[in-house]
Parts: structure tokens; C-alpha cells; sequence
């Protein structure tokens, strides 16, 4: 039996592809649901947009027809010399091979109040039920740490009429991540569209509560209270590894894995934001916590553990992407767009005098290689920069094919004339729009 631990993209990817190439017996288990739903998809729940049961991808006969067996329990220790995992509800299951598919858990750093009645992160469906018991009738709301999951939950309080305080460790938001370009345009349209109240450069330092340990408030470090009824904690996540430390398996941040996702013990393999690599892919980060890694992950192991010795693969995720929605602002990175420029590098920012967009380009200065892009209020189209960057294109020849990459020039604004005279303008180069040329196949794919 094939026991997959963790429900989420990886794991679900993972039963879906070995089931593909074979009959053995697969057992997912997990405690925070029984059947695989979409973590983007909860604020939408609580906004109202859908249901619990839209976020569903699969009907629930799909695993029954599948011969996929669905476990809700939680999972206390692994034993490897047995192979056998030990549940709470006092069973115990013996696997021919295991996968770690557990996924991340929020952050909490030692707040003094961080267990607090009021207080939650936003990452499975316990938090969101947690959120929406806890949230009705408040009228303030502190949010912190700055990246996505927290805008996801100020937009949620938000979408209530629950004033929102936002608190940043950084001078500027997601600072970890974004050019302060970037950040700053962002952050002007937190302030201006949205009325969100933001705190710089301010960190938490107790969650205040009352006498039954409700919240009432926060106090940075700096002295201020902020009086609130709700506390959202974002600060990132964590792999969630916990219940492996009573085992042998050999874990750092999160589950030590090698190229083809196997651990330190025989036949256990760990994919996901809960895996660890010993030796990243270059320019990739040992943990890679983003929906589209989980699922390369899920099929590519798949393929090793059914398939022949001889065709094992290694994880190639290719080139880095990633795609969010700030509001109404959409967000696309692909390539490399790092928080502080390199040297030997350049950067090209446009940003519109009057509409919320701005695309920032990054290419290696001497040989004009185009590196990556970060672009904001319109979608650009994935396979296009994917194939420039797999053919090493100058920034020149990606921008004079620029209106190859709209993602649907009949319905989205054009931009690309303006872009590029301006990036003329600064560079002193004569570059033209031009029509598509040989990447013109995959628009019409």
C-alpha cells in the first residue's frame, strides 16, 4: 500500500498520477478535511462568492472510481524499521512506500497573547471556520505581517466593514520579495483604493486579552496600542513537521529530500511546501512553497516510484513563476525579479502616469539577456515568457515582441508602445513593436 500523508496539490497529484501507471492500493490520510479543496478559493467563502463545497476540484465519486481511498485521522508518529504509521484514532497502517505530503503551517513566533481567543492564521479550513465564528459583529481587525495571505485576510475583514490595521515589519510591503518600486506602487494602492490602515516599520509585541482571554487589542514595540477584536497572524509559514521529530526521518525546516524527493529512510518520499531539498536546483530556494512546484512535485514522483529504475527523474521545475491578486490588482512574476538588484544587472520600470500598472524588467547589462519581469494591473501570458527565457532573449527582442505576450489584446488595454518609448527614451536605443515571429504558434495553440 502506497500511503500518501497530506491532502493537499502535491499529495492529490501524487494519487492521481500513480494511479495512472498502477493498481497498488493508495490511502491518503488527513485531518483538516476529507476530500482536496483549493486554499486560494477559502477568502471567497467567507466573501461569499462560493461555497465550501465549490472549492472542490473533484466530485466525491472521483475516488471511489479511482480506487483511491480517502482517510480523515491525524498522524502521531511514523515508524520506518516497521513501516507503519500510528494514528489518533489508535489505528495503525503499514505502507510499501510513504509520502510526506503535509504542507505548511502559519507562523507564531512566541507573542505573548498568541493563543488568545480571537486570534488565527489563514491557511487551512479550520482557520477558516475559526475566522468566520469569531469575526461576526467586530468592527476593528490588526492583520500581521506583509505578504499575500495577509492581504488575502484584510481584503475579507474588509469585504465586512471591519476596519482593518496592517502591521509591517519592513519600511515597505512584502520587502523580502518586491523592488521597492514595486512595493511602493503597491503600497499606494493599499492606502488610496482600499482604506487600509497601514503601520510601517512596526513590529508586534503582545496580543492583549482580557480576563477570559478574549482579545482586545495589540501593542507594537515601539509602546502604541491598537485596540482590535480580531488578530490575524501572516507572518509566513513554516513546513508542517512537527509530528516527524518522535521519527528517524531526518528533517531541518522541513523534510530533508534529494533530487528525486526521497529522505533519509528507505521507500519515504516528501514533496511540497513540507520538503526540504539538500541541494536546491539552481536559483530555486531549498523550500519552494507555491502551488504549481506542488503539483511538478507530485507528478514527477508519481513517475519515479511506478515506472522503471532506468527513467527516475530528478525535480525540474524550469523557469520560476508565480501569479497573485492584490484586490483588484493582479500580479505575474516569471523569471528573476529579485528585492535588490544585482550587480551586472539592469532594470527597466514602467509605470502608467494615471492607471494602476507597472511592468519591471530586469536583463544582464553587457549581454542584454532579458532575466524576468514583474507586472502589475495587467496578465501577460505565461508561455510566452517561459519560451524567451528557455531561448536566452535580449530585453530588446522582448520588448519589440511585447504585444505577442497580452493575454487577450480583443478585451485588455495596450500598453506596449508607450513602454517601449519610453525604455528608448532612458536607454538611447531605437527598438520597434514588431509582430509575433516564431513564439506566434503558441497564441494560436
Amino acid at each position: 500500500m502506497i500511503i500518501i500523508i497530506g491532502n493537499g496539490i502535491s499529495g492529490v497529484t501524487a494519487a492521481r498520477h500513480i494511479r495512472k501507471h498502477s493498481n497498488e492500493s493508495i490511502t491518503i490520510i488527513s485531518a483538516e478535511s476529507k476530500y482536496f479543496f483549493s486554499r486560494t478559493a477559502l477568502m471567497y467563502v467567507y466573501m461569499g462568492h462560493m461555497r465550501f463545497e465549490h472549492t472542490q476540484p473533484y466530485e466525491p465519486h472521483f475516488w471511489k472510481k479511482n480506487r483511491i481511498e480517502l482517510l480523515q485521522d491525524y498522524v502521531e508518529h511514523v515508524d520506518t524499521s516497521e513501516k507503519k504509521v500510528s494514528l489518533k484514532s489508535g489505528n495503525e497502517i503499514r505502507y510499501s512506500k510513504l509520502i510526506i505530503a503535509t504542507g505548511s503551517k502559519p507562523n507564531k513566533f512566541g507573542w505573548p497573547g498568541q493563543d488568545s481567543d480571537g486570534v488565527s492564521g489563514l491557511y487551512s479550513k479550520q482557520d477558516l471556520e475559526y475566522i468566520e465564528a469569531r469575526s461576526n459583529n467586530i468592527k476593528t481587525a490588526v492583520v500581521v505581517g506583509g505578504g499575500l495571505i495577509g492581504i488575502e485576510l484584510a481584503e475579507m475583514f474588509l469585504s465586512r466593514n471591519i476596519h482593518v490595521h496592517f502591521l509591517v515589519r519592513e519600511s515597505h510591503f512584502w520587502n523580502s520579495v518586491l523592488p521597492q518600486q514595486d512595493a511602493s506602487f503597491i503600497m499606494e494602492h493599499f492606502e488610496k483604493h482600499h482604506g487600509l490602515e497601514m503601520h510601517y516599520s512596526t513590529e508586534l509585541d503582545t496580543i492583549l486579552a482580557d480576563s477570559n482571554d478574549k482579545v482586545t487589542g495589540v501593542k507594537t514595540k515601539d509602546g502604541k496600542e491598537i485596540q482590535c477584536e480580531f488578530v490575524g497572524l501572516t507572518a509566513g509559514v513554516s513546513p508542517n513537521v512537527d509530528f516527524l521529530k518522535s521519527s528517524n526521518i531526518e528533517i531541518n525546516r522541513g523534510v530533508l529530500i534529494d533530487e528525486f524527493f526521497e529522505t533519509s529512510a528507505e521507500d519515504v518520499y516528501a514533496i511540497g511546501d513540507c520538503a526540504e531539498f539538500r541541494n536546491p536546483v539552481k536559483g530555486r530556494r531549498p523550500v519552494e512553497q507555491v502551488w504549481y512546484t506542488g503539483r511538478i512535485m507530485g507528478e514527477t514522483l508519481a513517475k519515479n516510484i511506478t515506472g522503471p529504475t532506468s527513467e527516475i527523474m530528478p525535480y525540474t521545475p524550469g523557469h520560476w513563476f508565480n501569479s497573485a491578486k492584490f484586490f483588484d490588482i493582479e500580479y505575474q512574476t516569471y523569471g528573476v525579479v529579485e528585492s535588490k538588484l544585482a550587480e551586472g544587472l539592469e532594470e527597466f520600470v514602467y509605470r502608467h502616469e494615471k492607471e494602476d500598472v507597472l511592468l519591471h524588467f530586469v536583463f544582464e547589462k553587457e549581454s542584454r539577456k532579458f532575466l524576468g519581469i514583474n507586472n502589475f494591473g495587467i496578465r501577460l501570458r505565461h508561455p510566452v515568457f517561459n519560451e524567451w527565457l528557455l531561448n536566452e532573449a535580449t530585453i530588446e527582442e522582448v520588448l519589440s515582441n511585447l504585444k505577442t505576450a497580452n493575454f487577450d489584446p480583443e478585451f485588455y488595454s495596450k500598453y506596449e508602445l508607450e513602454i517601449i518609448d519610453q525604455f528608448n527614451l532612458k536607454f538611447n536605443t531605437t527598438i520597434q513593436l514588431k509582430k509575433a515571429k516564431w513564439w506566434q504558434q503558441l497564441i494560436s495553440a
